[in-house]
């Protein structure tokens, strides 16, 4: 029923009334008697449509302004009859908003609302209008977010190491911060002041200070916020001034400071407090105050005990030498459970990760192996000190370990103990320990018998050594030390061939074995291979940039190579790690021997005599150097040194007094050459000297004396079968034999290579084929009227060096 404006509010009123088709009753009520009388017979009840029957019921529909029925002029009844007119009722939505069937026209817009056709003559829209001019609240809020940005920018250049960088962007933040609370006070702001960005700012400055240790502007920095009351926490920046002292070696002033910020520290911060009071032990430790450092670490070890704190402890009780206290704070050590994986879940890890990604089990197993440091170091300290047998003491830690589930390191610790036994030279007992582990354990096999090899080795028993090398190896084919050891016992045999296999062979199992990689070097110099040897100690000079054994090798293969340029340059490096060493000195100044260079050689044989002033290749050397250039007197003091290291060499004193001769001093020279011929009575070049010196000087009477004794060992050297007389040797002193040919005068250099001097340009010691041929032939008989071939350097005149040839060339015309 629709709405009209003199009905009533229901819309659907009087659809419950009875039909007005005669035979019916209500519609509510069923059948029964109707007003006419009887029921008619039955049939269906009409639609509603403009006849009893049969038509489709009409929809609703707007037409004329007014709703009528599709099917009639009118609204009729449900029940059939004639038709009842009946007020509109209200449209329904037939369609959804903007969509129709025949769908938008070809290039259409969707435009549900009709706006595109009535703005279509509009145009585009207009631009948005441009911000005004910031307001001074909102210049500072940028100002405060740019000062954030230099803050974090400062904090990841830190954590990149880039330290001097951060440093700038701190300095800048506080400039920018400054600047902004300037101008916020100017512009009536200051009500808006950040005071925690002033403490970001300042912390992050004095942070940045600390870490370029600029330690004096960190504590000032750091100083202005502790002594500000507006930050309520400050205090515990004094740890970190604290720390600043301890970096600075002013332990007491850094224990202060951990007090102080001790007491700032609530009591719910137990943590942060413990870490503090370590500090304070490991100040205490530093100061030698060992007692003081017990109390701070039993007091962590009480509270919250922790493996650095227990291993600090017993470091202390190992100083103070308790031993009942040491295996105590043992005990209480091995008692400390962190969190992280077992011995087991560690070596299941190992075997096989599928994830190699997983931070959490990476962490656990740092602190595993972070567990294991600490147990293995205090366990190796206290073992040889814990009791007076140190036999007990390794089986008391060994026993202790085995008890609290560490088997491995009990078991490393048998193995320290034939260490310890090696380190002491008890080499008998340590080859005991060693072979108890024979039947035992497949790995403790492999590494007692790798110990075994090397113990034999460095006895020169070599068959052993090879016979428990070759035992390792059964257990573990793999095992790189067993076969350096191998490798190194046929080197020593001569086996260069097979040494070079081993250590290919040790290279393959181990790529990074250093022990390999520098013994295959060594090997490949010693056959002549100098290119194959130069890489290898070139790839050990990337791995160990500072090894000083590698960096002399690889300019020694140069200098052999001749290349002299590349070996000064290597040589000069290795100079540079050790300033003082005299033979790298020395072997500079050969060197630039070789080069024709004698100033750089002389500053460097120099620099070589001032640290090592016994060197008696140097000392003939800059001796020679100096008569070359005449200038005698600086000569003597090098020969005398000379004669003083060996005294009973009689060629040094006759060099003394040769240069007093040539420096003019006669009579100091005759002084000299008398007192050669008291201790040496029947040696012919001094009585030489003797004979024409004092013809120089007019001694007559001297000169018939010195005559007659010349003639006198003159003949005794012509008989057959004599050489220089006994006597002419000093008091005491046997007969003088020849030196050693130069390729036997070899000096080691710390162990670095045995074989580096087989050849004598390249001896150790600053030694050169002129300085060899001057020491050797300065100590070599010298027969009466012989014709001496004389050795010069550097284009030196011959009768610059007469002296030291010793021939009658000496003798003045």
């Amino acid at each position: 029923r629709m709405y009209s404006p003199g009905g009533d509010d229901d819309l659907y009123d009087g659809y419950n009334q009875g039909s007005s088709i005669p035979g019916y009753g209500q519609l509510g009520g069923g059948l029964g008697v109707g007003q006419y009388g009887a029921a008619p017979p039955m049939m269906p009840p009409p639609t509603a449509s403009g006849g009893p029957y049969g038509r489709v019921p009409g929809t609703a529909s707007m037409r004329g302004g007014g709703l009528v029925s599709r099917g009639g002029a009118g609204l009729v009844s449900r029940m059939g009859g004639a038709p009842v007119v009946e007020e509109n009722r209200p449209m329904t939505a037939v369609r959804a908003a903007g969509y129709t069937s025949a769908g938008p026209k070809p290039g259409g817009v969707f435009d549900p609302t009709g706006m595109g056709a009535a703005g279509a003559g509009r145009g585009p829209a207009p631009p948005l209008q441009k911000r005004a001019d910031n307001s001074p609240e909102d210049m500072c809020r940028e100002i405060e977010k740019e000062v954030n940005g230099l803050i974090e920018e400062s904090a990841l250049l830190s954590v990149k190491k880039q330290h001097a960088a951060a440093l700038e962007k701190a300095k800048e933040a506080g400039k920018r911060e400054r600047y902004l609370c300037k101008q916020r006070e100017q512009n009536q702001l200051a009500d808006q002041i950040n005071i925690d960005l002033t403490y970001s700012v300042c912390f992050n400055l004095a942070n940045q200070y600390h870490a370029n240790q600029m330690y004096t502007e960190a504590l000032n920095t750091y100083s202005l916020i502790v002594k500000n009351k507006q930050y309520a926490q400050s205090g515990r920046l004094r740890v970190n001034m604290g720390n600043i002292y301890y970096e600075q070696q002013k332990y007491p002033a850094a224990i202060k400071m951990y007090r102080m910020a001790l007491d700032q520290i609530p009591n719910t911060g137990k943590e942060i407090k413990h870490k503090i009071v370590r500090n304070i032990g490991n100040a205490f430790v530093r100061l030698g105050q060992f007692q003081d450092a017990l109390a701070s670490y039993e007091q962590i070890m009480e509270g919250s005990p922790d493996l650095q704190t227990g291993f600090n402890l017993v470091l202390c009780y190992y100083a103070l030498g308790d031993k009942e206290r040491m295996r105590k704070g043992f005990s209480r050590l091995l008692s400390v459970r962190q969190v992280g994986m077992d011995a087991e879940e560690a070596e299941a890890t190992e075997e096989g990760d599928v994830l190699d990604d997983d931070g959490l089990k990476l962490t656990m197993r740092e602190r595993h192996k972070q567990t294991q440091k600490y147990l293995s170091m205090a366990a190796k300290l206290l073992a040889p000190v814990i009791d007076r047998d140190i036999v007990a003491g390794f089986d008391w830690v060994a026993d202790a370990l085995r008890v609290a589930s560490q088997p491995s390191l009990a078991t490393e610790m048998q193995i320290g103990k034939a260490l310890y036994f090696m380190r002491s030279r008890q080499f008998d007992k340590a080859i005991e320990t060693l072979k108890s582990y024979e039947k035992k354990d497949v790995t403790l096999v492999a590494h007692a018998a790798t110990n075994l090899s090397f113990i034999y080795f460095h006895e020169g028993d070599y068959q052993n050594a090879v016979k428990y090398a070759d035992m390792a190896m059964k257990h573990n084919r793999y095992n790189a030390k067993a076969l350096v050891n191998k490798g190194n016992c046929m080197y020593m045999r001569g086996e260069l061939d097979a040494a070079r296999s081993m250590f290919h062979e040790a290279m393959g199992a181990e790529a990074d074995c250093l022990e390999a990689i520098y013994n295959l070097a060594v090997v490949n110099k010693r056959m002549g291979d100098y290119v194959a040897a130069l890489g290898l100690f070139e790839k050990l000079h990337a791995i160990i940039p500072n090894s000083i054994e590698v960096l002399w090798q690889i300019a020694d293969l140069f200098d052999s190579s001749n290349q002299s340029r590349s070996a000064i340059k290597w040589f000069k490096i290795l100079n540079s790690r050790v300033p003082t060493d005299p033979a790298v000195l020395a072997r500079i100044g050969n060197i630039y021997l070789k080069e024709e260079d004698e100033a750089q050689a002389f500053h460097y044989h120099q620099e070589s005599y001032r640290y090592f002033p016994v060197n008696m290749n140097v000392i003939s050397w800059l001796g020679a150097y100096f008569v070359k250039n005449e200038m005698y007197e600086k000569a003597v003091t090098y020969f005398e040194r000379a004669a003083q290291i060996q005294p009973n060499e009689v060629k040094w004193k006759l060099m003394v007094a040769s240069c007093h001769r040539r420096s003019g001093d006669y009579q100091l020279a005759f002084e000299i050459y008398r007192a050669i011929h008291t201790d040496y009575p029947e040696n012919v070049e001094c009585l030489r000297y003797l004979v024409h010196i004092c013809d120089d000087l007019g001694k007559k009477d001297q000169v018939h004396e010195y005559v007659t004794k010349l003639r006198k060992a003159e003949r005794a050297m012509e008989q057959p079968g004599m050489g220089q007389p006994a006597d002419s040797q000093g008091p005491g002193s046997s007969p003088q034999t020849s030196p050693p040919p130069p390729q036997q005068q070899q000096q080691q250099y710390h162990g670095y290579d045995e074989n580096v001097s087989s050849n004598p340009r390249n001896g150790y010691g600053g030694e050169s084929e002129y300085e060899q041929s001057l020491v050797a032939r300065a100590g070599a008989d010298v027969k009466a009227g012989a014709n001496l071939k004389k050795v010069a350097a550097g284009g030196a005149d011959e009768e610059h060096f007469a002296d030291i040839s010793l021939g009658d060339d000496l003798l003045p015309p």
